[in-house]
């Protein structure tokens, strides 16, 4: 039995892949905002007689703050880790900053995933084959990495946000793989997948995020391929996918300079912003 620990487990691919390690005897804890969506997992749970194998976290992994609570919370009832699998993200049409002053999806979909990632560290080195899935979409530079906007406060756009965040995943992988753990680090992009595309949209957005729920496959083929790295992590520190297909780890997204820039960049700002070492 391994333990699996999946923010944005409540909806998505997140949820289709909690339910499928909780089906095959894995312990799940599922991080999420919504605590409805949280019970009726464990209600699931409860119903398949598993419920003492599934937790739910309530969180809003936006907050440095609750990440952190999230990360003692399990380090304190979780000893071994096997996997963290980090699907949390959530669309905006406008650009809004969190109560601790960032802008939300550099909180969510990279700030979580760093605080979350080298929190649990320790648990998931104690595993037998640990693994880190980040599931973002790895090695796609349309456009590079803002250094002087970080968190686009010129020339907000939601999608290119998404993206952003999506580069900055990358860097991640690259930096936490050369920190010399024993878990390894894989970016996934798991295919065009017909999600709930949780967020708040203007009515164009709204419209490009249904013809992707159009064209998307369901849910559940994305499932196998996660499943598959949780399984058997490949050998190498990092690894990145699109799909099935193995990405070359060179190029501009997978720069050690840019993505040791990138860390010394965050541990400034966790420290400038919230006393965080």
């Amino acid at each position: 039995m391994k333990t699996v620990v999946i923010t944005g487990g409540t909806s998505g691919i997140g949820r289709a892949l909690a339910h499928t390690c909780l089906d095959r005897g894995d312990q799940v804890v599922v991080v999420a905002p919504n605590p409805a969506k949280g019970e009726a997992f464990l209600d699931r749970a409860r119903q398949a007689g598993a419920g003492d194998r599934a937790h739910f976290i309530q969180a809003d992994l936006s907050l440095v703050a609750e990440t952190r609570r999230v990360v003692a919370e399990i380090a304190g009832k979780f000893p071994v880790v096997d996997a963290l699998v980090l699907c949390a993200r959530y669309f905006r049409s406008h650009r809004a900053v969190t109560a601790e002053g960032f802008e939300h999806n550099f909180a969510l979909y990279y700030l979580s995933r760093y605080v979350i990632g080298y929190g649990l560290v320790d648990q998931l080195d104690r595993a037998a084959n640990p693994v880190v899935v980040n599931v973002a979409g790895p090695g796609v530079v349309k456009e590079g990495v803002r250094w002087d906007d970080l968190q686009l406060e010129r020339d907000y756009d939601g999608w290119a946000s998404m993206e952003h965040g999506g580069r900055l995943s990358d860097l991640l992988g690259v930096s936490f793989a050369g920190q010399g753990h024993r878990a390894r680090y894989v970016l996934l992009f798991p295919g065009g997948i017909s999600t709930e595309f949780a967020g708040e949209f203007d009515p164009a957005s709204a419209v490009t995020a249904e013809e992707k729920k159009r064209a998307g496959d369901p849910v559940e083929s994305s499932i196998p391929r996660i499943v598959d790295h949780i399984d058997s992590p490949p050998r190498e520190p990092l690894s990145a996918f699109m799909e099935d297909t193995r990405l070359e780890i060179t190029g501009e997204a997978f720069d050690r300079d840019a993505a040791a820039r990138l860390a010394d960049i965050t541990r400034d700002l966790l420290r400038d912003k919230l006393g965080v070492s």
